[in-house]
């Protein structure tokens, strides 16, 4: 019998080549997308393409859509200054400026195309507990929604053909479980890229948000994360 397919985004990052490696773990046939979005700079999908290699996925693509021209993130235009060392320009309250305008939308949105002309029901993602608060795109009730939309939206849906599942699976992990998971999996995390604003070796900054968060996960794990950085006893 077949192997069912799924498609997964892979932004190169920690989290979602865990999820790859789920995806791949329970069986999936997965088609990794990788989206050039107009991010500030490009380390992150190289590491997309290592990993989606290192992984042996069926199809590897990227897809431009330049949310770079609209602005309005941290992560897209150089004139606004990433967050560092737990400073931030945005009150704790508010959605933090290293979100990216309706990105998670357009990305899922670009997968169930993807996925329709794959006659795939099952969409990959690697949203989680940490982002739930600053990224409104993350949250469970927006996973929700989309996987509604997904059934709605499709010819493949209201023909019968199936039903769309987004899948969240560390959805509810902390960063050392999602780090642990990968490990049992056999994910090369030297292959990731997670930092926001990287120097122009690409090596990571080690004090941005996302540094930050991945280098708590391996230290509560005991364990060195394996890409450089640029201070090395950061």
């Amino acid at each position: 019998m077949p192997r069912k397919k799924a498609v997964v985004l892979l932004s190169g990052g920690l989290d979602s080549a865990t999820t790859l490696a789920i995806a791949r773990g329970d069986g999936f046939d997965c088609h990794a997308l990788t989206c050039v979005y107009g991010q500030r700079h490009h380390v992150e999908i190289e590491a997309a393409r290592k990993i989606a290699q290192s992984m042996k996925v069926t199809q590897h693509r990227l897809m431009r859509v330049d949310l770079g021209a609209f602005g309005g993130s941290a992560l897209t235009d150089t004139a606004m200054e990433v967050p560092k060392g737990g400073s931030s320009s945005s009150p704790p309250d508010r959605i933090p400026v290293t979100y990216v305008p309706a990105r998670n939308t357009v990305f899922l949105s670009l997968a169930l195309a993807w996925a329709e002309v794959l006659q795939a029901f099952d969409l990959f993602i690697g949203v989680h507990c940490a982002d739930y608060g600053g990224y409104p795109d993350c949250r469970p009730r927006f996973i929700e929604a989309f996987e509604r939309l997904a059934n709605l939206a499709t010819a493949a849906a209201v023909e019968g053909r199936g039903t769309y599942r987004v899948h969240t699976p560390i959805q509810d992990m902390t960063k050392a479980q999602i780090i642990r998971v990968g490990l049992e999996l056999g994910v090369e995390y030297s292959l990731t890229h997670s930092c926001y604003d990287p120097d122009e070796r690409g090596l990571s900054c080690g004090r941005c948000d996302s540094c930050v968060l991945r280098l708590r996960g391996f230290a509560e794990l005991g364990i060195e994360d394996p890409v450089p950085y640029q201070n090395a006893s950061g």
